[in-house]
């Protein structure tokens, strides 16, 4: 086990596969700046296969055990269910989770499935055609994202539900969300909108807490808190009372959990970052196109985490000026990865 200057160890790697998305969500990535002139990575700056399965493997010999491909859209990366079939074989890795859209699911859910995929989390922040398509800016409606955890569900892959909350955005769909997933097997999970990158225009007066998430809900299907699955898990669970179904809350902002952070993430174009809110990151790629050795990356890849002093929810929260944002350049998640 690979522990950094906290002693948090290095169990998960949210791998970005590509930086190209088929929508353009307002707290990812605005059409305003993510336009038809905006310039993406070229295929020879993307990690080949090759490299993402050299990384992974290094870091399941660090003690990984959990991968997760992101991007982006990881569904536009060609070829997809051969890589996850290549991680999947991979000495120590015990979980393989895809986080999408989810609009091109009934295509390939039963390829990644039989890859060795286990789990897919779609986003979904509306269930109101018209506020889902101003938020993903592309005028898409929920029934294709519905179609899609459908076809993943009935291909054998557990389905959750990523709903991002902004304030006047679309908090009215909390409890209509929870209402309607509450007797479905696809586990909601409501995130709290962050101030991931620079240009998603990020403030505190748009956070709707947990708290006030738990509360709204409450209201009208009682809720009690359960235990996490495991140490360093992400979400706040919840079980709706006399049932066995579940929703969970992820409150970076008003909560935080850094203290327990085991996650380090890889860019589309092979760099290594060990926080989701980190100005730079490690160049990996071109570690591995000079030639290094798979014993040198390995090492390479500990010495990065165990130089880790990463805290910055933490000191969003303790820092009085935190409610208008910080302004330090942050990279963008369609970069980095959720």
């Amino acid at each position: 086990m690979t522990l950094d200057t906290l002693n948090r160890p290095l169990k998960d790697l949210r791998i970005s596969v590509t930086d190209r998305c088929n929508l353009r969500c307002v707290y990812c990535m605005p059409k305003e700046i993510f336009g038809p002139d905006y310039k993406f990575l070229g295929r020879d700056h993307l990690l080949s296969f090759d490299e993402i399965v050299r990384i992974s493997s290094s870091f399941a010999a660090l003690g990984g055990t959990k991968l997760r491909l992101t991007g982006g859209e990881p569904l536009l990366r060609a070829g997809l269910p051969t890589l996850i079939e290549r991680l999947n074989e991979l000495e120590g890795i015990e979980d393989i989770a895809l986080t999408t859209n989810g609009l091109l699911l009934p295509r390939f859910a039963k390829a990644l499935y039989a890859a060795g995929l286990k789990r897919v989390n779609v986003s979904l922040d509306s269930l109101d055609d018209a506020r889902f398509g101003a938020i993903n800016g592309m005028g898409v409606g929920v029934q294709g994202v519905l179609d899609g955890m459908k076809a993943a569900a009935e291909a054998g892959l557990q389905v959750k539900i990523n709903m991002v909350v902004k304030k006047s955005s679309n908090e009215q769909d909390i409890v209509p969300m929870a209402r309607y997933f509450k007797d479905t097997d696809y586990i909601l999970r409501f995130i709290e909108f962050m101030d991931v990158g620079s240009t998603n225009g990020w403030d505190f007066s748009q956070v709707i807490s947990r708290e006030q998430i738990v509360q709204m809900i409450h209201s009208e299907m009682p809720l009690e808190p359960i235990e996490a699955h495991y140490e360093g898990e992400v979400a706040a669970r919840y079980r709706y009372k006399g049932t066995n179904r579940e929703m969970g809350i992820v409150s970076s902002i008003t909560q935080t959990f850094c203290s327990n952070c085991s996650r380090a993430r890889l860019s589309a174009d092979g760099s290594f970052y060990t926080c989701l809110f980190a100005s730079g990151g490690f160049d990996l790629r071109a570690l591995l196109r000079s030639g290094i050795s798979d014993e040198d990356l390995t090492a390479k890849l500990g010495q990065i985490w165990s130089k880790r002093e990463d805290r910055y929810s933490d000191l969003r929260r303790e820092d009085s000026d935190s409610k208008s944002g910080n302004t330090k350049p942050k990279i963008e998640m369609s970069y980095i990865g959720g």
